[in-house]
Parts: structure tokens; sequence; C-alpha cells
């Protein structure tokens, strides 16, 4: 049997959709490790959400930005640190300020260089792209809540706390009813738990629950997530419901003294019945593993 070979994660300035006045984003095509990227552009300033991985894929995002800013000034904020969102942002170095919140920033720093030797051994596709790597630190850190006016548009950028990441931002743009949740959702896939014991834990599946409810009820229009479709507000109950009912199945099959390798097949099988069409379905082994760890004694 030949081994799966993940495709070239390229951003490819193609099929770019205007969500609202002044405000882009270059979908990710449903390609593996290239997010959704966000363009959001104000009377004198404009905010690029995502990088793509690695130098190459920033300089394409660079150029597109900058020529669509005619002449505004550049700002730039990631989701969280993860290398298909972040690890492109030296190339903005002296053309737009780096601004994330403090958790992220500190993830970049501690976990930065660990995760870019993991994602190169992912094979040579993804390491390509990853060649000359050098992890940026951000020009601006805030602690919770950032405001960036970007001239008659004022961006909001929130620390949600821990949930797919110890780091995660959520941006909104409130006069376009936009949302930017990066990986705390995806569309078509089932949610992505790094959880890699003993190496990294941070990922909380009960901290991302109590995200999603407080994002749901922020009640946006428009929901751009870290990999999939651009949709609305259903986005977020759907990661929501699956949560929920990853942590009820794995709990209740916890309380019962089940092996975990038992509890992690019957809780598989449950969730590719009830949503046979999302993809990744690996990540719902690692959301079990956190589950369990998460378990209240």
């Amino acid at each position: 049997m030949s081994k799966f070979v993940l495709p070239e994660p390229v951003v490819r300035i193609e099929d770019v959709r205007e969500l609202a006045r002044d405000l882009l984003v270059i979908p990710n095509r449903r390609v593996p490790l290239v997010p959704n990227i966000g363009v959001v552009g104000g009377a004198h300033s404009v905010l690029v959400v995502e990088t793509g991985m690695g130098p190459r894929n920033a300089e394409a995002v660079l150029a597109f930005a900058a020529e669509y800013a005619a002449g505004r000034r550049l700002y730039l904020t990631t989701t969280h640190f993860h290398p298909e969102h972040a690890f492109g942002a030296q190339v903005f170095a002296g053309k737009a300020t780096f601004l994330v919140n403090r958790a992220q920033a500190e993830d970049l720093a501690a976990k930065g260089v660990a995760y870019l030797e993991m994602f190169r051994g992912l094979g040579e596709p993804v390491a390509r792209q990853l060649e000359g790597v050098e992890i940026a630190s951000p020009d601006v850190v805030y602690d919770d809540a950032y405001d960036l006016d970007l001239g008659g548009r004022v961006v909001r950028l929130r620390a949600a706390g821990r949930a797919h990441s110890r780091g995660d931002q959520v941006i909104t743009v409130p006069d376009a009813g936009v949302m930017f949740t990066g990986d705390l959702v995806e569309a078509g896939q089932f949610a992505i738990f790094p959880w890699f014991p003993p190496y990294d834990t941070d990922v909380s599946g009960i901290r991302w629950i109590s995200v999603m409810r407080r994002l749901a009820d922020a009640s946006p229009q428009v929901v751009v997530p870290g990999h999939g479709d651009v949709g609305g507000p259903q986005l977020l109950a759907d990661v929501r419901d699956y949560l929920e009912l990853l942590r009820d199945e794995t709990w209740a099959r916890r309380d019962s003294a089940v092996s975990e390798h038992t509890i992690v097949e019957e809780v598989r099988a449950l969730m590719i019945e009830r949503h046979p069409e999302w993809a990744g379905r690996e990540w719902i082994d690692k959301g079990v593993g956190c589950l369990c760890a998460e378990h209240p004694v």
C-alpha cells in the first residue's frame, strides 16, 4: 500500500471572495495545511489575517495585500501560532506591524522551533514550504483585547483563552458581521485536537466548548473558519454540538471504567456515523484522548 503524501500546501491568490465592503478572503480551496486568509481594509490601513505556511506563501499574500492596500498602512495578525497560520510572518517584517495576543506570542516563542521540526516531518511538500522559516517576534503584544482602528472601521482582536491552543485569537469586524475563528472552527472537518502527550497537551476540550458557546452568543453573520468553506453562524453551533457530544460520549464510557482503547473505537465509530461526510477522522482519536485526560476524577 502506498503511503499518503500531503499535497503541496500552497496559497493560491484565486477565487478571492469579497465578504463585505473592503473585506476579502483568500479561500483555502480545501487544501490541507492551507488556511483561509483575510484582508480587511479601512480608510488608512489594511489588516491581513494569517500568513500561509512559510516564506513563499507569505510573499504571495504580502504582494496581494500590498497591491490591494494601494498605499494604506499594513498590519498582520494570526489566529494562533501553528505553522500554516503564522510561519510566514518574517516576510512582513518592516512592511507591516505584526500584532497578536500575549498567550499566542508566548506559544510562538516557546513552541515555534519544535513545531517547525514536527511539520517538516510531514513530508517533502510541507518541508519545501518551510524552507528558510525564521520564527518572527510580534511588534505589538496585547493581553486580552485590542481594538485596531483601520480608519472608519474598528477590528476587534480578542484572546479566546486556552482551547485549540493556549493562545487562540478571534478577530471580528463588527460593521460587517464577520468573524475569523482560526482553528477553533473548521467547516466540513472534525475539530483538530493537537493532543501530543507528553510534548504538547495545551489543547482543552472543556475550555473549547466554553469558547464556542461565547462565540455563538456573539451571533456573527459570516464565519471564516480556519479551514473549509466560509459559512454562517451554524458553523459555530456545529462545532459546539460536536465537542459536547464528543465529551458526553467519552465521559460516559470513562465513568464505566472502559479502557481508553475501547472508548476511542466506540466513540470514533459513533462520530463517523453522525458526520460521515466530514474529513479529518484521525482527529477524533486525539479528541477522545484529550477528554479522557480532562475527565473529572
